[in-house]
C-alpha cells in the first residue's frame, strides 16, 4: 500500500509534468486545436489572435508546471487555480463541457496535492 509520500510524489510528477506537456504543445498542436477552446464570445474581445494567446497560456503553463515540481505546495495551488480558470473559460464559451468537468476534476487533485504537501501532512 503506498503511503502518502508516495501519493504526493506521484502528484507532484504528474501535476508538474502533464502542466509543461500542455504547455509545450500550445506551440505545436499535436495533441488538440488548442485556438479551437476558446469560445467565439470571448474572441472578440481578445487583445491577441487565439493562436498568439494560447502562446502566453502554453509559457504561464509551462511555468507553473516547473513550480509544481520544485515548490508543490505554491505550485500545485497555482494549478488548481489555473484549472479553474480554463474551466470557467470552457463555461462561459459555451462548448467543451466534458473537458471543463474533468479539469474541475484536475483542480481537486492539485488542490489535494497541496494538501498533502503541507510541512504537517508530511508527518501523518
Amino acid at each position: 500500500m503506498a503511503n502518502i509520500r508516495e501519493i504526493t510524489n506521484l502528484l507532484r510528477l504528474t501535476y508538474g509534468i502533464v502542466p509543461i506537456v500542455a504547455g509545450l504543445d500550445k506551440f505545436t498542436n499535436l495533441l488538440a486545436d488548442w485556438p479551437a477552446y476558446i469560445g467565439s464570445s470571448i474572441r472578440g474581445a481578445l487583445p491577441l489572435e487565439a493562436a498568439e494567446l494560447m502562446k502566453v497560456v502554453g509559457v504561464i503553463e509551462i511555468i507553473a508546471g516547473i513550480i509544481v515540481l520544485v515548490r508543490p505546495l505554491i505550485g500545485a495551488y497555482i494549478v488548481a487555480a489555473w484549472l479553474v480558470c480554463i474551466a470557467l473559460t470552457l463555461i462561459i464559451g459555451g462548448h467543451y463541457f466534458d473537458v471543463a468537468v474533468r479539469d474541475l476534476v484536475m483542480a481537486i487533485g492539485a488542490y489535494v496535492l497541496a494538501v498533502l504537501s503541507k510541512p504537517e501532512t508530511k508527518t501523518a
